[in-house]
């Protein structure tokens, strides 16, 4: 069925009602030993509906040494790189299969709307169709050296970097654990997962599907818990090689201190302020819309969310019109509701988050042009929020509100981009609306950002490399960058 009129969100309880047994460590499911459990709650409604296991550094402990056990013992690793791909293959079907349910869970676990969650399940199965053809793709490299010393046949090995620590975010929970274990698995490596805490249930749900597609047991493990107690313990343990991370450029910081006692490698995907420019010149009745969506999807719970919009002002009263009327036209409401456009936040806990921006702006100074609110519903809900001529200092300009929050600011002209456009510590991402050729060149020489989109904004391909500048991250992932993150060259020199 395609869509979920019928649905109710007791379909999720009947599975969910008491998921203790939501660590899996060498192939076995179980509960935290310490028997402490986390609430699961709806965002759509504020109440609870599942529980997971707090999980802490005694199951981290023992899930690092699975992964370390199934990596020496080559099961995976060892594993030709045909069959290797073949089992992702598989994965990905049963994920495509399965898609329909996940997505019921996941917008019950994170407010999505259920049309943005099978998408993200759609994006998860070509992440894994990706790296399962990749497999066969991780190739070394030759050459000969002569010289007094003698005649010399050289190659480079490239070998899966070990145990991968792999921790997931809260906007994007399923979509960004198969962006993080494809690659993973594809290289060879074995890996511990820590799901975030608000949603960690369609996690669960992919490992039972790993199982079934044939990885070996201790290959994935999971730890639910707290980022605290059971992330810090993954981010500083001696035995983990690798850490991906996905979240607040706060937390990446954190994680690099932590990191230190082994010199564990790292990969970070971290905060963004993302700046989108709308010349005169663009197409008004696509640059509106795209600018609209670049914000408000997921209520602005995406890293490169176009949270800083300047229009040439010229443009500015049919930019801020525009946006306005779609702002108070948007239809709020439960993501399993098939009219909803904007789902609630994900917790109550950011929902106040939010609200104490919004607040921050007013009391600044900046015009709040429409929204500000929390409608009188339950659950963690924002009106669409835009402001109208902020100043760089204030904080809804200065710093990443992660929310339904939308600052607009007139600018002159190409001469102002660089200036207003990289003044953030963040770099993730921009985006440019003009149709002169020109324009479009110089602006995106211009910006620092890793992500740069001209007369569109958000589209991602897993041939392309995605991460950020300056404070928005280190690394790359997807494409050929996504699977070297979890390989080692090594250097072998042989005298003939």
């Amino acid at each position: 069925m395609d869509t979920c009129e019928a649905v109710r969100p007791e379909a999720a309880l009947d599975i969910y009602a008491d998921t203790r047994q939501s660590c899996l460590i060498g192939g076995e499911w179980r509960s935290a030993e310490n028997g402490q459990v986390i609430d699961v709650y709806n965002p759509a409604t504020g109440s609870a509906f599942a529980k997971i296991s707090a999980g802490g550094e005694r199951e981290i402990d023992e899930a690092v040494a699975a992964a370390r056990h199934a990596f020496n013992s080559g099961t995976w690793r060892s594993m030709s790189a045909s069959e290797r791909g073949r089992i992702l293959w598989a994965l990905s079907d049963l994920l495509e299969q399965d898609s329909d349910r996940l997505a019921r869970i996941e917008t019950l676990d994170c407010g999505m709307p259920f049309s943005r969650t099978r998408t993200h399940i759609a994006r998860g199965v070509e992440a894994l169709r990706y790296y399962a053809g990749m497999c066969t793709k991780i190739h070394g490299r030759t050459s000969e050296l002569r010289g007094p010393g003698g005649v010399f046949h050289t190659f480079v090995r490239r070998e899966p970097i070990g145990v991968a620590g792999l921790i997931t975010p809260w906007n994007g929970p399923l979509l960004v654990v198969c962006n993080k274990v494809a690659p993973a698995l594809a290289a060879g490596c074995s890996v511990v997962i820590k799901p975030p805490e608000d949603t960690s249930l369609t996690a669960l749900e992919f490992a039972k599907l790993a199982e079934r597609a044939g990885v070996p047991a201790g290959v994935i493990n999971i730890v639910t818990g707290l980022g605290t107690v059971a992330g810090s313990a993954l981010a500083s343990h001696g035995d983990v090689n690798k850490i991906s991370f996905t979240g607040s450029t706060a937390v990446g910081k954190e994680l690099v201190k932590a990191s230190a006692g082994n010199l564990k490698r790292l990969s970070l995907e971290l905060g963004g302020k993302s700046p989108v420019f709308v010349f005169d010149d663009a197409d008004m009745d696509l640059a509106i819309p795209t600018c609209f969506r670049a914000i408000f999807a997921n209520s602005g719970q995406v890293c490169v969310a176009g949270s800083r919009l300047y229009v040439q002002k010229r443009s500015v009263d049919r930019v801020v019109s525009g946006l306005e009327t779609m702002a108070k036209a948007v239809r709020i409401g439960d993501g399993l509701d098939p009219e909803t456009e904007l789902g609630p936040l994900v917790s109550q806990r950011h929902k106040n988050r939010v609200l104490s921006y919004i607040t921050a702006g007013i009391e600044e100074g900046a015009e709040l042009v429409t929204g500000g609110r929390a409608p009188d519903r339950e659950g963690y809900f924002v009106e669409p929020t835009i402001f109208f001529n902020s100043k760089p200092e204030m904080k809804i300009m200065a710093e990443e509100i992660f929310g339904p929050v939308l600052s607009v600011v007139p600018f002159d002209g190409i001469e102002d981009v660089a200036r207003v456009g990289n003044d953030s510590p963040y770099g993730l991402a921009a985006g440019v609306f003009t149709r002169d050729l020109s324009t479009a060149h110089r602006v995106t020489n211009l910006l620092d950002a890793g992500n740069i989109w001209v007369n569109c904004y958000g589209l991602m391909d897993y041939s392309m490399p995605f991460g950020g500048f300056k404070q928005s991250g280190w690394g790359r992932e997807n494409g050929f960058e996504g699977i070297d993150a979890f390989l080692e060259d090594k250097s072998v020199y042989m005298r003939l």
